[in-house]
């Protein structure tokens, strides 16, 4: 099978990582990195071995397929002239930073018949793995996402920084309507939410609560999934959980046997089969542009209550 090219637009915290992977994984050619920062792009380059395009039309002759890292309010700019010009793309989540955007490019890549997957990396976390084998009817379910605040990602708030990721993965647990929303955040640090809590029924009854916040001295990435006679309690950071089961004599208490990946890795690499044959990614741009609508939605729930 002959190598994907593949390239990174925007080589900055997340970007380099991107890069380090294409460089490792065997079903790719890593050929080419574009960011407005050429100082940096340069650097990077010179570790791989790769060329530095001087523009993103030129990075754009060297690419089959590309991962798009740069700030939110320039993915649509950028992958709409990736698309335009036929090349599969995986871009880092938020997908854009409205749901016309992102549902825009979500039809683009479909009208074109190219993948378009984006960075919803939890997905693709071994724990997530253990927890749909195990999964029946969640009744309830709990996350907590904390991290040190990040010095990047500031033109958006938490809840697109950080809690859309939980929201994805809890739309694609319950797969019903939302039914309902209470939402609450405060800025701390910057000028939007830098904490923020949300609870949403849903209209089979389940109900999520969902806690996310950048000013924490700790980091946690955390689910709890509460279903008939069952307790799931998995940690995405440390790849490990415990399932707690009702039994005769109480509550047993089992581990979950994970075998630990890096889930960005393996991202990457689902990416560039996807790319390869066709088949659909695990989070294309119509459930991403999902996860977008809802996150804006408690964005706004959020101003309402400030």
């Amino acid at each position: 099978m002959k190598k994907l090219r593949v390239g990174v637009v925007g080589v900055g915290h997340i970007g380099k990582n991107h890069a380090r992977l294409y460089a490792e994984l065997s079903g790719a050619q890593f050929t080419a990195i574009y960011d407005t920062d050429q100082a940096r792009a340069h650097r990077l380059a010179d570790e791989f071995g790769i060329m530095v395009a001087a523009s993103l039309e030129e990075f754009t002759d060297e690419v089959d397929a590309a991962s798009i890292a740069t700030p939110t309010n320039t993915h649509f700019d950028i992958a709409h002239e990736l698309l335009t010009r036929g090349k599969h793309l995986l871009i880092e989540k938020p997908i854009a930073e409205n749901f016309a955007h992102a549902s825009e490019l979500a039809e683009l890549a479909a009208s074109r018949r190219l993948v378009l997957q984006v960075g919803h990396v939890e997905r693709f976390n071994p724990i997530l793995s253990a927890l749909e084998k195990r999964l029946t009817n969640p009744r309830f379910i709990e996350a907590h996402r904390l991290s040190p605040y990040p010095n990047r990602s500031t033109d958006i708030g938490v809840v697109l920084d950080l809690m859309i990721h939980d929201l994805e993965i809890i739309l694609h647990l319950v797969r019903s309507p939302v039914q309902t929303i209470d939402a609450v955040g405060v800025p701390v640090l910057s000028r939007r939410e830098d904490i923020a809590n949300a609870r949403l029924r849903f209209e089979n009854g389940c109900v999520a609560n969902i806690t996310s916040s950048r000013i924490s001295p700790e980091q946690m990435r955390k689910i709890r999934v509460f279903q008939e006679d069952t307790y799931l309690s998995l940690d995405y950071q440390n790849q490990s959980g415990e399932i707690y089961r009702r039994s005769a004599d109480g509550l047993t208490r089992e581990e979950v046997e994970i075998e630990r990946e890096e889930p960005l890795k393996r991202q990457l690499a689902s990416f560039i089969e996807c790319a390869h044959t066709g088949r659909a990614p695990k989070v294309s741009g119509f459930q991403a542009a999902a996860a977008l609508e809802l996150a804006v939605e408690i964005t706004k729930r959020i101003g309402m209550n400030a």
